[in-house]
């Protein structure tokens, strides 16, 4: 498993009962997680004295429980910040186990010499995966069908002190805006893509992930240059594991632009009990150089 084991601002504290206890910066939540199906003595003070609780509802769905809790607050990690706040089924704007991968395609990126990268992301959300890429030295296109969470992007960049970086914005549907950027013959260097298992575009277009990701990749090979550096999936559906991320990223990679293909788990340490909390996976081919 990779696990994001670097930071300083988030921590998982304890796992039990289908809930995680987590410190983001100053404050402690407490949110539902499905794969806690464990059961341990919650002895750990911060269960009772959380900041805000996001209580699953049996009839789907839920709603957070504020004690002490600020609108926004602001979360680092290494030279990146982040604005965070409580919003609508249990996220905060962030993922703080996908800074594994940060750090993983960083180093990629700083290793090529002589030009800049570009990099596509794609279901990019609030830009986490962008601002580690740009920090690196990439150019980065952004693309998420939320105009929301391209703004949030956009915020978040300026905290990090990327406003000015080489970064563009777009508000679309991934699939659409990759069919463009064919026909336009735009290239790109790595790809990273986080799709949601369901989802809309903003013109209604629907994304089913099992039906759509093996299509998807192919139509992103189209996109890359003759000799790309990275590209990464990542997949919070159980149905996608890791061995599928890897026979879908040899099939449509491996065979194209030769490289290597590794998949894992990612996870989060837990540090009241060293357990390492899952997180969904990762499949990522890259160059051999």
């Amino acid at each position: 498993m990779w696990t994001a084991d670097d930071w300083n601002d988030y921590e998982v504290i304890d796992t039990s009962k289908g809930e995680k206890l987590e410190r983001w910066g100053d404050y402690i939540l407490v949110r539902p997680d499905p794969q806690v199906i464990w059961d341990t003595p919650r002895q750990h003070k911060g269960w009772k004295s959380r900041n805000a609780h996001y209580h699953r509802s049996s009839k789907g769905g839920g709603e957070w429980e504020f004690f002490n809790l600020p609108k926004q607050w602001d979360i680092s990690y290494k030279e990146l910040t982040f604005h965070l706040q409580p919003f609508s089924f249990k996220h905060t704007g962030l993922f703080p186990e996908q800074a594994v991968n940060w750090d993983w395609f960083s180093e990629k990126i700083r290793s090529v010499k002589g030009r800049q990268i570009k990099v596509l992301n794609l279901f990019a959300y609030t830009g986490g995966a962008t601002l580690a890429a740009a920090k690196a030295g990439a150019a980065v296109t952004h693309v998420d069908a939320s105009k929301g969470m391209v703004t949030w992007a956009k915020e978040n960049a300026a905290a990090s002190g990327l406003a000015d970086a080489p970064i563009r914005y777009i508000v679309d549907d991934c699939v659409k805006f990759v069919e463009r950027e064919i026909r336009r013959e735009n290239h790109y260097d790595a790809v990273i893509m986080d799709p949601p298992s369901y989802g809309r575009g903003p013109k209604g277009e629907i994304w089913k992930i099992e039906d759509s990701i093996h299509p998807f990749v192919q139509l992103c090979t189209k996109v890359l240059t003759k000799e790309p550096l990275f590209f990464l999936i990542n997949s919070y559906t159980t149905g996608l594991q890791p061995g599928v991320l890897s026979y879908m990223l040899s099939q449509e990679l491996g065979k194209k632009f030769g490289g290597t293909v590794v998949s894992d788990e990612i996870g989060l340490p837990v540090s009241e009990n060293g357990f390492v909390l899952p997180c969904g996976a990762s499949g990522r081919w890259e160059c051999n150089i």
